[in-house]
Order: C-alpha cells, then structure tokens, then sequence
C-alpha cells in the first residue's frame, strides 16, 4: 500500500484493522480475468475501532447506520485489472467515506427576512407578467 490514509487532521485508517478480501472481477481483463482475483472487498470495523476519536466514531455509526453489518463498514473496487490498484481504490474511498460520516454538523442557517424592495419588485414582474397573458387572449377580437 502506498502508506497511511488520512480521513481527517492526523487521524488515518490503521492497517492493523483493515480486513480485506480478494475475488474474481467481472469487467475487462480477457483471458485474464478468470485466473486472478482482481476484486478487492475491505472491510473496517467501526463499531470497535479505537482509531477515531469517540464523538467522530458515533457521528459515524449514525450517519453509516443504513451500510453498516454489525458495525462493519464495507467498500468494494473492481474497476482496475490489477489488485493492488483495486486496493488503493478501495482504501482511498473508505477513506472519503470516513471523512464524509465524521465530519461536524454544518452550521444552521440563520433565517432572515426578504427585504421589501426584493418582495416588491417580485410582485410588480407577476403583476408584469399577468398582463401579458392576459394580452394573448383572443376575447377583444
């Protein structure tokens, strides 16, 4: 692997708790494909992982809740003809995908009235535009 995958600040996926699984691919490769196992599947462990700090592992386990089994979060790749490329793909989007689900809440968003010159101007282009449909009516013909 080409080192560490950071998910977010100094906080990166450890390889001890990385599980992968190799299979047969689909896709292109030829001949090739039906004798190696090109396929990566990785698995990471969240609900036990002691790597991300606890509010991010909770943030995460809620956000992830719908692609979650028993608490594994699991990536597939596929899209490459060598393994170990289908491995950088896999640890790259498992990565992101970590970084999307623990990432803090966005800020509200603070209401604010709509200026009346705005609202006034939005009534006197429907009025506008009122009277040009009403215009293409035939009844003064």
């Amino acid at each position: 692997m080409s080192g560490p995958y950071v998910i977010r600040g100094s906080v990166s996926l450890p390889e001890a708790e990385l599980l992968w699984r190799f299979s047969r691919s689909s896709g292109p490769g030829g001949q090739h494909v039906n004798t190696s196992d090109s396929q990566v599947e990785l698995r990471f462990d969240l609900g036990k992982t002691e790597a991300l700090p606890p509010v991010w592992r909770e943030r995460a386990l809620e956000r992830l809740a719908g692609r979650l089994t028993d608490g594994v979060v699991s990536v597939r790749a596929s899209e490459h003809r060598s393994q170990w490329r289908n491995r950088e793909a896999a640890a790259v989007r498992l990565a992101a995908l970590l970084a999307e689900a623990t990432a803090p809440p966005p800020r509200p968003r603070r209401t604010t009235r709509v200026p009346r010159r705005i609202n006034e101007r939005r009534l006197r282009e429907k009025k506008q535009r009122g009277e040009t449909k009403r215009g293409r009516s035939g009844r003064d013909w």
